[in-house]
């Protein structure tokens, strides 16, 4: 690789056009399973816990196949800065044939076990907490190939700098879900039942759409479904080499926060409803870091296939100034609207509510400055081919902080909740630490002549 001195591979009005619509479209995926939430709210603690309980394991499993369609992004936009369309067009095909067969075997495996899995993670959960969980569970696992190729050809869209079109996707699923949800819930008088198959249908339709979209020849980088497929296994290697350490750290992520979740769930049902309630507001204070997270997989991935260091450093920069900027800005208008967010909840006891203020102003007030690094930064790290490192200090990071010293702190304070989001912080500042030594040690240029 040569240092160069021009930086014009991505404009500030093209990195707008990037990060304006992932931003929407993060905040309109959220509010896909925060309407759920909301929705289901005048149904009780039990109905917001099993959702919450439900979806937790859901987003273990979905951040795994998110995890390989970033992989199959990474090269994508590698191909891309390279020029070679050809290879990027293989490669998205590749990715998606991937993802259909994962997430279907997923599906069908999670089904089989459901029980097993539920009694593992949650432990003895009250008559109507496990009830409303399984019926939630079962509906939404039907969905997960639609979520897993659905990822991918988003991911291929943002490779492109199209976000606009994932954008107006999610525009159209959120308005389906919420409307599914005031038919079946209020109308047919389903309850959580109602909530999971309105889910499911707006990630039916979310799918379908968007297979269309990424078949038409007129895009950059399209996917002919009319002709056959056959695997490539060096494209495979490839994606599966920068998908799997990131699979392998996010399904460790999300199942460590199962785990702590198990730790709230045993301190009852107040706990697991307070848990919610503030991961669900919390949830939108991270949506323009979410959006940079993916934003920057297409940005530093395109400067490693263009082969040039000094505009790789100089997006790092730029990309984490503009981060940050927009993070606390963003959390400031969420810590505004704060209580109105809790008045939503109504059918909650007071004491629960106000320990779910307790712990967004406990997040809010650290982690406003610490979460960009821990979760923006390393999708740079994975963008140069470096995913081992990233993958390494997450897991010991979360199995030795985050687990471990929740179950320390709860025996001392006698609070799971409580505990579990003081080693959460905790574990956001190890992480920080290890990522910023990796990228200060230059290991990464080496890796990132790996894309040739």
């Amino acid at each position: 690789m040569q240092d160069k001195t021009t930086y014009n591979l991505f404009t500030n009005r093209d990195i707008a056009h990037l990060v304006i619509p992932l931003f929407i479209e993060q905040l309109l995926f959220m509010l896909v399973g925060t309407a759920d939430t909301f929705m289901v709210a005048s149904l009780g603690e039990a109905s917001i816990s099993a959702v919450a309980l439900a979806d937790m394991f859901n987003n273990l499993v979905a951040s795994i196949l998110f995890a390989i369609a970033t992989g199959g992004a990474v090269v994508v936009s590698q191909s891309i800065g390279a020029r070679n369309i050809t290879r990027a067009k293989e490669s998205a095909k590749q990715l998606l044939a991937m993802l259909l067969v994962s997430g279907f075997a997923v599906s069908v495996l999670t089904e089989v076990f459901l029980q097993g899995i539920v009694h593992l993670f949650y432990g003895n959960l009250g008559p109507g907490v496990y009830s409303a969980t399984m019926i939630y569970f079962r509906i939404t696992l039907a969905g997960l190939p639609f979520v897993a190729v659905y990822g991918g050809c988003a991911a291929v869209f943002r490779s492109m700098n199209r976000a606009m079109i994932t954008m107006y996707i999610s525009l159209a699923s959120n308005l389906i879900n919420i409307i599914g949800n005031a038919i079946l819930i209020y109308g047919a008088r389903l309850g959580v039942a109602g909530a999971a198959y309105a889910t499911l249908f707006s990630r039916i339709f979310a799918m379908g759409v968007i297979l269309e979209l990424i078949a038409d020849r007129k895009c950059l980088v399209h996917v002919d479904l009319r002709k056959g497929y056959r695997m490539s296994w060096m494209l495979m290697k490839k994606i599966l080499y920068l998908g799997i350490p990131g699979g392998i750290e996010n399904g460790v992520f999300q199942f460590g926060r199962v785990i702590v979740l198990g730790l709230v769930a045993s301190y009852g049902t107040s706990e697991i409803a307070a848990n919610a309630v503030a991961k669900t507001i919390d949830y939108f204070g991270c949506i323009p870091g979410n959006a940079f997270g993916l934003a920057v997989v297409t940005v530093i991935g395109q400067a490693v296939g263009r082969g040039d260091v000094a505009q790789i450093r100089y997006y790092v920069r730029k990309m984490m100034k503009w981060t940050y900027s927009s993070h606390v800005i963003w959390q400031l208008i969420v810590f505004a609207l704060t209580p109105f967010m809790l008045s939503c909840f109504s059918k909650i006891d007071g004491d629960t509510r106000r320990l779910a203020l307790y712990l967004i102003l406990f997040h809010n007030g650290i982690g406003l400055f610490i979460w960009p690094m821990s979760f923006v930064f390393p999708n740079m790290l994975r963008s140069m081919n470096d995913v081992r490192w990233p993958m390494a200090i997450s897991l010991v990071s979360m199995f030795s902080i985050r687990v471990g010293l929740s179950y320390v702190i709860a025996g001392m304070i006698g609070s799971g909740v409580i505990a579990v989001w003081i080693a959460m912080i905790c574990d956001w500042c190890v992480r920080i630490i290890g990522f910023l030594l990796r990228y200060k040690s230059n290991a990464w240029i080496r890796l990132a002549h790996c894309h040739e």
